[in-house]
């Protein structure tokens, strides 16, 4: 395990941190998300910075950020681009690519749930195969490829809920809250500052830390009784009534094959981020929220109950032990 690369991702995390106060865990789980090459949700009530978080991370690797606003009259064309007459150099026109945001290393879709399923859909091929078709041509995204998509809960106006397929190719959905009063404190006087061209510069790390880290990830042994536990707690979201009345009543479909294999991705990210170079039974636990909300349809009684999916997979752990 290389120390250079371990400490400069934590350096990442560090200048996120100073720049999204309060939001630790957000600022973790999107590295993990970035080691391991998965795409990432983030729900939370405006002005959350959840696009913050994003152009920060932008800012620090280098990257370039192509933002999608979402809204109702968008067409998935202006998302993945499109095919237009141009003229070349000879003079003549030709029917050249033109491609949309979508080709970016870091693409922010802002209120992704803004828009209807059929422009929804158009970032699914991206987002799974990392290449785009237009027009029966085949393009291929960048090496650091990354989506970056923000919701506000499905409860405010003029929003429409994901598909569960688009759902299930998001590696991870992050549950951003309110911060606390004396992070809120900080935010004033921090933006105070910038306002006054008083705040520090960030200091940029080389993306090669990046890949270099998400090989090693890739070459990490699990042990098998970790690999079972994995296996053991999406069984769980499958056969719930094996686990008592009370799963039983609230879990309507479970969590499919990319789940376990998002865990283990991410156990082995995690692991990797604390200098490690072997997966514990807490590393699964520390992603599990992260992997398993979004990859859960619940009951109707747990949605009149106001069960909520991180109470599914907190009752999931009290039930499911390591072998």
């Amino acid at each position: 395990m290389s120390s250079e690369h371990l400490s400069a991702i934590h350096s990442m995390m560090q200048q996120m941190a100073t720049s999204v106060i309060g939001q630790e865990e957000v600022v973790r789980t999107l590295t993990l998300a970035l080691l391991c090459n998965g795409n990432v949700l983030l729900e939370g009530l405006p002005g959350t910075a959840k696009t913050r978080s994003i152009k920060t991370l932008s800012r620090v690797l280098q990257a370039k950020l192509g933002r999608i606003q979402f809204t109702p009259d968008l067409l998935p064309a202006d998302i993945t681009g499109n095919e237009i007459y141009l003229d070349n150099s000879q003079g003549q026109s030709e029917l050249q690519f033109q491609p949309g945001p979508i080709f970016s290393e870091l693409v922010l879709a802002d209120e992704i749930n803004r828009a209807p399923a059929k422009v929804q859909s158009a970032l699914l091929e991206a987002m799974e195969e990392r290449q785009v078709t237009v027009a029966g041509k085949t393009y291929q995204l960048p090496a650091l490829f990354m989506v970056l998509a923000t919701q506000n809960p499905i409860e405010q106006e003029g929003t429409y809920p994901l598909p569960e397929a688009q759902m299930d190719r998001f590696l991870m959905k992050i549950s951003v809250d309110y911060p606390q009063a004396e992070a809120e404190l900080e935010i004033v006087r921090m933006l105070q500052a910038e306002e006054g061209a008083q705040g520090g510069q960030l200091e940029m790390i080389s993306q090669d830390h990046i890949f270099a880290a998400r090989d090693t990830i890739q070459k990490m042994q699990v042990a098998e009784t970790v690999e079972q536990y994995i296996v053991d707690l999406v069984m769980a979201t499958r056969q719930p009534q094996l686990f008592g009345d009370k799963l039983g009543g609230w879990i309507d479909t479970g969590s499919s094959p990319r789940a376990s294999i998002a865990l283990h991705r991410s156990s082995r990210a995690s692991a990797w981020l604390d200098g490690r170079d072997h997966v514990t039974p807490d590393d699964v636990r520390s992603v599990l929220h992260a992997i398993m909300r979004h990859r859960l349809i619940i009951t109707y009684d747990a949605l009149a109950d106001k069960i909520s999916p991180d109470d599914i997979i907190d009752e999931i752990m009290r039930q499911v032990a390591v072998g």
